[in-house]
């Protein structure tokens, strides 16, 4: 919206400025037209077209260097910024003798242009120099800060911000994954998160109430364990759900959005931001079971068909077993013959060894017996 306005603005300014403007223009330009008014309107036509094109340009170029300062490192935005202070100080003290040389009136231009052009050159010469050396004077400065050799050589990439979504709060292992320094910088919870987890504790059903109490417990318990590092966002985005409000800020401040939400983290994707699925990082840390090893597997309940048993591994894979209906509740020996990876997890098929044990049941009727 406020794009928008700032174009509606450029229009403005540039009509206004065709209009009355039009004294300016060379007298044989009104021989064109019919009367003065019509002068006026096309002129400011053409100058509002124009400055709303000049205004499209700039709104591109600011989104380009927002974009870029928020992907380059702070000491490198600091080396920079102090290399062009300088490089602009030593083109006016060398250019403070040459403005006040006596110049004869054919030559007055010299001065202006050599003004410019010492500015921009020492300008662009502390820039570049800034930047290929900035950091090593830096490194001087805090010779200690191991991290910050390994940042300026490429070798380390510096944190970005990790945005906390609601369905990853209520799922509470992101305080383990932050305690075991999986999840590094700073940890941002946005506040329409923490009203939608108000609202879930305040609601009439128990299961929404459940959750959004377990959430509001786990952050205060990451406040307190964290202090400083958690840092809460209050800034207020337009938006119909809390779900965009939390794009828009992950795209403004160039960090990562952590979310158990599948369909989130896929409009996450098409959007090109920074995302981390929890469920697929879960997912990815369980351990792989390859086609032939042996599992001793607990049978907790019948499969679809008719002679198939379910069991389940320690990270709570699903495991289908193949003539293991009868022998619920035992442990068996099965031997793992292939696996199956589904969007919501992973799925494991296995075959019982040739001698299952007996039926417990059976045995305890035998030894009365």
């Amino acid at each position: 919206m406020v794009e928008i306005l700032i174009l509606i603005l450029f229009c403005i300014t540039g009509g206004v400025s065709g209009w009355f403007g039009v004294s300016l223009l060379p007298p044989n330009i009104f021989e064109k037209f019919e009367s003065p008014n019509e002068v006026k309107v096309f002129t400011a036509i053409l100058t509002a077209f124009t400055a709303l094109l000049i205004g499209i340009f700039f709104q591109q170029l600011r989104k380009k260097l927002t974009q870029q300062i928020k992907t380059t490192p702070t000491d490198l935005l600091v080396s920079r910024s102090v290399g062009l202070i300088l490089g602009l100080l030593v083109a006016n003290l060398v250019l403070a003798p040459i403005l006040l040389l006596p110049l004869p009136k054919e030559i007055f231009l010299a001065k202006p242009i050599a003004a410019v052009l010492s500015n921009v050159f020492f300008g662009l010469l502390g820039y570049n120099l800034a930047e290929i050396h900035g950091r090593t004077f830096l490194r001087l400065l805090n010779p200690n800060s191991t991290e910050a050799l390994l940042v300026a050589e490429g070798i380390l990439t510096p944190a970005c911000a990790k945005i906390l979504d609601t369905s990853v709060i209520i799922d509470g292992r992101i305080k383990e994954l932050i305690e075991f320094g999986l999840i590094e910088g700073k940890v941002i919870v946005a506040q329409t998160v923490i009203e939608e987890l108000q609202q879930l504790a305040d609601s009439s059903n128990n299961e929404k109430r459940s959750k959004g109490r377990r959430g509001l417990k786990i952050l205060t318990t990451l406040r307190e364990n964290f202090k400083k590092r958690l840092v809460i966002n209050s800034t207020k985005y337009e938006g119909s759900g809390a779900d965009e409000k939390l794009l828009k800020l992950t795209e403004d401040t160039g960090g990562m959005l952590i979310t158990a939400d599948y369909n989130l983290a896929q409009v996450a994707q098409v959007k090109e931001l920074n995302i981390l699925n929890l469920s697929e990082l879960v997912i990815a840390l369980r351990p792989e079971v390859q086609p032939g090893e042996k599992l001793l597997l607990k049978i907790v309940r019948e499969g679809k068909e008719n002679t198939q048993g379910v069991g389940y591994l320690d990270d709570g894979t699903m495991v289908v077993v193949e003539g293991a209906k009868n022998f619920l509740g035992q442990r068996l020996d099965v031997i793992v013959t292939g696996a199956l990876q589904t969007p919501t997890g992973r799925m494991v098929f296995g075959k019982l060894e040739k001698n299952p044990p007996t039926n417990k049941s059976d045995k305890t009727n035998s030894s009365s017996n």
